[in-house]
C-alpha cells in the first residue's frame, strides 16, 4: 500500500513537470519565432523622381545613414532612380553629396560638349549658325527634345563603372529597381537587370528634357509618368518597413508654369498627385521635403536643395533611430569606393553602323586598343561621336572580357540627314547679313556631309562645302566661296599698293572687292585640335572703284580696275586650336601656319611672276581667377619673290573675325588702313565675365608693317603702330554681341565697332 502510494505521488511530480517542461520548450519556441520575425524584418528605402529636387534624396539618406539604418533595397523613379542606383551601388550618403555638389548639372544636362570634341569642320559649323532645324520632305521638324543626355550618361557609366558586370541588380550591395515608361504602349515597365546606367537613364528621361533610351525593343521615357514612387515594387522585393522620400509637387499654379517641361510635369501631376494620397498612408517613415519654391531644373540650387532633404529627414529621426534599433542580423556596411581612372579597352564592337564605316566610328573614337586610357579621354571620343550629330546619345557600354574591357557601341543613326540652318550677322564691314542654310549628310557616300550658305543683306555672298571625313586617316574637302563687300579706305593705300595714273588729291575712295575662291584640299586629323591640311587654289579677284570715274580711264560699267586676274597655288595649312571658345577664350592654345605658293595667273595687270606669301598666328589664353582672363597672342607674314603683284599684300585695320585673305584686324585703325607685304603684330586682352556670358574687354594690339620688313630689319623695332579698346561682349542666342571703343595715338580718330551674331 505504501508502495502504490508512492507511486501515485510520483506520477503526478512526473505529470506536473513533464508538463512544465513543455510549457518552458513552448514558451522558449513562441519567443525564438517572435525574435526571429523581427530579425528578419527587411528594410526598404524608395526615392520619388522629381528633377532637381530628387537632389533633396542625398541630403535624407545621408540623415537615414546617421541614424544608423541598414536599408535592404532600394528604388526609385527618375532621379530617384539615379541618387538611389548610385546609393545602391555603395555610395554612402556623404560620397553622393561630394559628387553632387562638385557637378556642374547646367553643363551636363545641356550637353555643352567640349569644343575640343569637335573637328575644324565641325567646329566652324557650330560657331556660324544660330539655329539648327531637321528638314525632311520639305517640311522642317522640331528636334525631339532639348538634350541627348550623352553628357550625364557619360558620367553615370564612371561612377557605376565597379558594377559594370552586375547585370542582375538584386546582386549589387544593395537589391535595386527602378521604373520607367513605354512610351509606345504608356505602361510601366520595371527595371530589376540590364546595365545599370542604360536602366537609370531610361528612368530618368524627362520628355523634352531628354531623348527617350532605347532597351531592347522598347522605346523608353520617364518613369514618373506611370509611377513615381514605387513602393509596391519595393515590398515585393521583400521589404517590411519602407522609408520613402517624397520629392514631388502637388498642382502648381497658373503662374509658375513657365516653360514646356513644367506644363508636361503639371500634366502628369494630375495622377501623381491623387496616387501620392494612399501611397503616403503604405510608407511607415514617410519623408516630405519643404522644396515646393524650387523648379525641376534648378539644378544650380544643388545645396539648397540637399540641406531641404536633410532637415525633413531629422524630424524624423527618432523613428529612424527605432528601425535601426530593432534586432536584425550583421549587414556589412556600405564600403568606401575607389573609382578606376584608367582602363584598358582591348575590344571595340560596333552595331547599328549602317550609314558610317567601322574607320569613320573608330576614328572619331582617337584611343588605341589594348592600351591604358583615362575615363577622361574615353568620354572625350564619345564626345567626338556626338558632336558629329549623326547619332543619337549613345548608350555604350564597358563590359569586362577577362584581361580588360568591351567597349559596346550600339549606334542608333539618325534618320533625318537634312539639316536647315539659319543665322544673323551685322558688323562695320560686311553690314547686314542674314545667312541659310541647307546641309546635307550621306549625299554621295558614307561619312561625308555636303554644305551650301545664302547670305542676304548688303552684300550677297555663298560658300559651299563638301567634306568626306575619314577619321584619322585623309579626308577629302572642296570648298566653293563667293565674297564681296565695299568700303570707302584712305586713298593713300591704293596709290601705294597699284599702278595708278591719278594725280588728284584724294582723301577716300571707294573700294569695291570681289573674291571668288575654289579649293580641293587632303586633310588629316591627329587630334580633334591638330589638323595638317594640303591643296590646291583658284582664285579669282576682282578690286574696283566707281569714285574715279573717268579720271583713270575707267572700263564701260563705270569702273577703274585695279585688279581682274585669276590666280592658281598650291597651299598648305597646319592648326592646333584648344581654346575653349573662339570668341571670348578663357583657356587653351592656338597656332595656325599658312603657305600658298602662287603658280599661274590671268595677269590683268601684266606684273606677274610666281611667288608665296606665308603667315602664322599663335596664342594662348589663362585664367587668372573664376572671372578674369587673359588672352595674348602673335602672328605674322611675309612675301617671298621678286612679283610686283600686290593683291595679296597683308593689310591691317578694324575689328572681327574671318577676315578674307590677308586682311588682319586690328584696332585703333579702320578697316583695310595699314598695308604691305610683310608684318609683326601683338595682341593682348583682359576679359571679366562680371556676369553669367556678359563679358567686359580691354584690348591693346601693336605692329609693324611694310614692305620687306623681314629683309630690313625693322620687324624687330619698337612698333609704329598700336591701337586700344575698350569693350563689352555678350554671349547671346544668335552668337556674340560685341561693342568697342577704340582708339591710337598716331592718329586723332577714335572710333566704334560694332558686331553681332556669329561672324560669317
Amino acid at each position: 500500500m505504501t508502495h502504490f502510494i508512492k507511486y501515485k505521488v510520483g506520477s503526478k511530480n512526473m505529470r506536473f513537470a513533464v508538463v512544465l517542461l513543455c510549457s518552458f520548450f513552448f514558451l522558449l519556441k513562441v519567443n525564438a519565432q517572435a525574435t526571429l520575425e523581427v530579425k528578419d524584418k527587411k528594410i526598404g528605402l524608395v526615392l520619388s523622381g522629381g528633377g532637381a529636387k530628387g537632389l533633396a534624396h542625398i541630403g535624407a539618406i545621408k540623415v537615414i545613414e546617421e541614424a544608423g539604418v541598414k536599408v535592404d533595397y532600394v528604388g526609385g523613379t527618375s532621379m530617384g532612380a539615379i541618387v538611389g542606383a548610385l546609393y545602391a551601388a555603395g555610395y554612402s550618403g556623404s560620397e553622393l553629396d561630394s559628387i553632387f555638389r562638385a557637378t556642374d548639372f547646367v553643363n551636363l544636362i545641356q550637353d555643352n560638349l567640349p569644343r575640343s570634341a569637335k573637328t575644324f569642320y565641325e567646329k566652324e559649323n557650330s560657331e556660324t549658325y544660330a539655329l539648327t532645324l531637321p528638314f525632311d520632305n520639305f517640311k522642317v521638324n522640331v528636334p525631339r527634345a532639348f538634350s541627348g543626355g550623352q553628357n550625364v550618361y557619360n558620367e553615370l557609366v564612371r561612377l557605376l563603372y565597379h558594377v559594370k558586370d552586375i547585370d542582375d541588380f538584386s546582386k549589387l550591395p544593395i537589391p535595386f529597381v527602378c521604373i520607367a515608361t513605354d512610351i509606345e504602349t504608356g505602361q510601366e515597365v520595371v527595371l530589376d537587370s540590364g546595365y545599370l546606367p542604360e536602366a537609370i537613364m531610361a528612368s530618368g528621361t524627362l520628355p523634352s528634357l531628354f531623348e527617350p533610351s532605347s532597351i531592347g525593343d522598347k522605346v523608353l521615357i520617364d518613369g514618373g509618368i506611370v509611377n513615381n514612387y514605387p513602393i509596391d515594387k519595393v515590398r515585393d522585393m521583400g521589404a517590411d518597413i519602407v522609408i520613402g522620400v517624397d520629392v514631388q509637387h502637388g498642382l502648381s499654379s497658373r503662374d509658375a508654369l513657365l516653360s514646356a517641361t513644367e506644363i508636361l510635369l503639371q500634366i502628369n501631376n494630375y495622377r501623381t498627385v491623387k496616387d501620392m494620397k494612399e501611397k503616403s498612408k503604405k510608407t511607415d517613415i514617410y519623408i516630405k521635403p519643404d522644396i515646393e519654391n524650387y523648379t525641376v531644373i534648378e539644378f544650380d540650387k544643388t545645396d539648397e536643395i540637399i540641406e531641404k532633404g536633410e532637415i525633413a529627414a531629422k524630424e524624423k529621426f527618432t523613428e529612424l533611430q527605432k528601425v535601426a534599433t530593432m534586432p536584425r542580423y550583421f549587414k556589412k556596411p556600405i564600403s568606401t569606393i575607389s573609382l578606376n581612372d584608367t582602363i584598358t579597352i582591348n575590344r571595340l564592337l560596333i552595331n547599328g553602323n549602317h550609314k558610317h564605316t567601322r574607320g569613320y566610328v573608330k576614328g572619331k573614337l582617337r584611343f588605341k586598343l589594348a592600351e591604358p586610357v583615362t575615363f577622361k579621354k574615353l568620354q572625350q571620343g564619345i564626345s567626338n561621336l556626338t558632336a558629329t550629330g549623326n547619332f543619337t546619345t549613345n548608350r555604350y557600354r564597358l563590359v569586362s572580357n577577362g584581361a580588360g574591357e568591351d567597349l559596346i557601341l550600339n549606334l542608333d543613326e539618325v534618320t533625318n540627314t537634312t539639316y536647315i540652318k539659319l543665322g544673323a550677322h551685322y558688323d562695320d564691314l560686311y553690314k547686314s547679313g542674314a545667312i541659310i542654310n541647307l546641309t546635307k549628310k550621306n549625299l554621295a557616300f558614307q561619312d561625308d556631309v555636303a554644305s551650301f550658305d545664302l547670305i542676304l543683306g548688303d552684300n550677297i555672298r555663298y560658300n559651299f562645302k563638301y567634306f568626306i571625313d575619314k577619321g584619322s586617316y585623309w579626308s577629302i574637302g572642296l570648298n566653293s566661296r563667293f565674297n564681296s563687300f565695299e568700303k570707302d579706305i584712305n586713298f593713300d593705300v591704293i596709290r601705294d599698293n597699284f599702278d595708278v595714273s591719278v594725280t588728284e588729291s584724294l582723301k577716300t575712295i571707294n573700294f569695291d572687292i570681289s573674291d571668288f575662291t575654289n579649293q580641293f584640299y587632303l586633310q588629316t586629323v591627329l587630334q580633334e585640335e591638330f589638323a595638317f591640311t594640303i591643296g590646291a587654289e583658284y582664285k579669282y579677284l576682282k578690286y574696283s572703284t566707281t569714285t574715279l570715274g573717268d579720271l583713270s580711264g575707267s572700263d564701260s560699267d563705270g569702273r577703274t580696275y585695279f585688279e581682274k586676274s585669276g590666280y592658281f597655288s598650291v597651299f598648305s595649312n597646319l592648326k592646333l586650336d584648344t581654346y575653349d571658345d573662339k570668341y571670348f577664350p578663357t583657356r587653351g592654345l592656338f597656332f595656325e601656319g599658312d603657305m600658298h605658293y602662287y603658280l599661274l595667273s590671268s595677269d590683268y595687270n601684266e606684273n606677274f611672276k610666281d611667288f608665296s606669301v606665308s603667315k602664322a598666328r599663335m596664342g594662348v589664353a589663362l585664367p587668372i581667377t573664376d572671372k578674369l582672363s587673359f588672352n595674348l597672342e602673335t602672328e605674322g607674314g611675309f612675301k617671298l619673290g621678286t612679283s610686283n603683284v600686290t593683291t595679296f599684300d597683308f593689310v591691317l585695320g578694324g575689328y572681327g573675325t574671318d577676315l578674307i585673305n590677308n586682311f588682319v584686324p586690328f584696332i585703333g585703325y579702320d578697316f583695310l588702313s595699314l598695308p604691305g607685304n610683310s608684318y609683326v603684330k601683338a595682341y593682348g586682352r583682359l576679359d571679366y565675365e562680371f556676369a553669367k556670358k556678359n563679358h567686359l574687354l580691354l584690348s591693346a594690339n601693336f605692329a609693324n608693317v611694310e614692305d620687306d620688313l623681314f629683309r630690313t630689319g625693322e620687324w624687330f623695332t619698337s612698333p609704329d603702330f598700336s591701337g586700344y579698346g575698350i569693350g563689352y561682349g555678350w554671349e547671346s542666342f544668335i552668337g556674340p554681341v560685341q561693342v568697342m571703343y577704340s582708339w591710337s595715338p598716331e592718329n586723332d580718330n577714335s572710333r566704334f565697332f560694332f558686331s553681332i551674331g556669329y561672324w560669317f
